[in-house]
């Protein structure tokens, strides 16, 4: 291919902007494009009983790809920009793991890989990173068995392997967050999935001391870690001890992340009451007391990328508002954070109608203070009831839009300009990403602007795709941006049409 016209100087090959045109038809241009909307549009992907995906244990690997992949492609085709893949429910794993055996929920018995033999984390990524969808790794970080799981615990399961470090409590088995060497333990699964695997992001719910559980005459269940608060516990309220604990894992956390990979967003989905009669009036569980979960405490200490809420109640709830609550929330950032809500759109497709989630939606997209909401959860996308996909779709998720930056992690260098080719002789726009960056680009935007009413189209493809049509009648301005995976944009290569 022959460029007729090299319009900037290439200095070093990603140094510089460049621009490339085969043909006379466009000029290169300093172009301001319009900003692009930046909204979380996240959607969790239940793995646990098999809620979500695969749809039953045992099923051959070529269908359990095919599940995903539709339930992918459902996703970005409604307008979700994220998904949050449960890959570890409890001391189980739905990826090669070195520290968990694998998870039932895909062979039938857990311990046992899939056959044909795959990994369902890398597939995942893969998947959802050609569709422009960040992934992220959804992990139960403390739960170590659950009572609905069909299989026992293999001979590589924490619960044989260390059962020092295990507690049952009710029908579950959990690790003793008191135990210094859980902490240990769990920081090892969690850096083995950072190092190993291209994450977005890694990402906890609700789950840090379990809920209370009740005995056979009703009574509450204490927690069995008395041995533990006599060990570690130095004279503090075992309350105050039991959230130091979960304060300094989730502070770890974050500092392995930053440490590792940078770029890699670290967020939680607490239980949606911070404490009681916070604000005045709100009723239900004192997360604080009960799970040792000091959520606005990681919201406001910036330990945490992003938190989201699960506000799983109606705007006309009287003791758990939504309204109410998204607002109290967003009154509480006092850090660098991004702070989403999580919706229970499943109720959705029983007893509440579509218009009370998007009214939900709308809540977040009118508070100042919140980036987005997560949509609990996928089943939603495979459900026969379609109605809420098409609502996301043709009401909601209209317009395209990039998960919020972060902003607050430091970068290693501007993010370089890429070099556009703009080729109307074989009508087809190639865009060349810099290569060799810290964190490669995860997307282009595409800005054109055509007719006399001279509106934007502002369309994001994911760095995989690298060459697009550009259709007749050409485009009077085309420009080009890349956004890395912090969520920051290059400078716009920009053309104009020669008239």
């Amino acid at each position: 291919m022959r460029f007729t016209s090299i319009v900037a100087p290439l200095l070093g090959i990603w140094t510089s902007q460049t621009q490339l045109v085969v043909g006379q038809l466009y000029a290169p241009a300093k172009i301001t494009p319009p900003p692009i909307q930046r909204e979380f549009r996240g959607i969790w992907v239940t793995t646990i009983n098999n809620l979500c995906w695969p749809s039953k244990p045992g099923l051959p690997t070529e269908i359990q790809k095919k599940e995903l992949v539709e339930i992918l492609d459902k996703a970005a085709e409604a307008g979700f920009n994220a998904i949050l893949l449960q890959v570890r429910t409890a001391c189980d794993a739905l990826y090669s793991s070195r520290f968990d055996p694998w998870s039932e929920v895909l062979s039938g018995t857990c311990g046992k890989p899939p056959e044909p033999f795959y990994d369902p984390l890398e597939f995942a990524i893969t998947e959802a990173h050609k569709r422009g969808l960040e992934l992220y790794a959804w992990l139960n970080p403390f739960r170590a068995w659950h009572p609905s799981f069909r299989s026992r615990p293999p001979q590589n399961h924490i619960s044989n392997t260390k059962p020092e470090l295990i507690r049952k409590y009710g029908q579950y088995l959990w690790l003793d967050p008191g135990e210094p060497d859980t902490k240990l333990y769990t920081l090892a699964v969690i850096s083995d999935i950072l190092r190993r695997y291209n994450v977005d992001g890694i990402v906890f719910d609700d789950y840090f001391y379990p809920y209370p559980e009740k005995g056979q005459q009703a009574e509450k269940l204490e927690f069995p870690d008395e041995d533990t608060y006599r060990k570690y516990g130095a004279g503090v309220p075992k309350v105050e001890w039991r959230r130091k604990n979960i304060d300094s894992f989730v502070k770890n956390v974050s500092q392995l992340i930053i440490n590792t990979k940078p770029w890699v967003k670290f967020g939680i989905s607490p239980f949606g009451i911070w404490r009681p009669n916070n604000p005045k009036g709100v009723r239900g569980l004192d997360a604080y007391n009960e799970l040792g979960a000091d959520s606005r405490g990681w919201l406001q200490k910036g330990w945490v990328d992003f938190l989201a809420p699960q506000l799983y109640w109606r705007t006309d709830s009287r003791e758990q508002n939504f309204s109410t609550l998204a607002k109290w929330w967003a009154a509480q950032k006092k850090h660098h954070c991004n702070l989403f809500i999580s919706l229970l759109a499943n109720k959705s497709l029983d007893d509440w109608s579509v218009e009370e989630l998007l009214a939900q939606i709308q809540i977040t997209r009118s508070t100042p203070g919140i980036n987005g909401h997560i949509l609990f959860d996928a089943r939603i996308l495979t459900s026969s009831n379609q109605t809420i996909a098409k609502a996301l779709k043709n009401k909601v998720y209209v317009k395209c839009a990039l998960p919020p930056q972060i902003h607050w992690r430091a970068r290693s260098a501007r993010l370089p300009t890429p070099t556009v080719y703009l080729d109307t002789t074989n009508k087809v726009i190639k865009v060349a990403l810099p290569k060799n960056l810290n964190s490669p680009p995860a997307w282009w935007i595409l800005y054109t602007q055509t007719g006399l009413e001279k509106r934007w189209s502002i369309k994001i493809y994911p760095a995989t795709v690298t060459a697009l049509p550009l259709t007749y009648p050409f485009p009077e301005i085309v420009a080009v941006s890349l956004v890395d995976k912090y969520g920051a944009t290059s400078a716009p290569v920009g053309f104009k049409l020669i008239k």
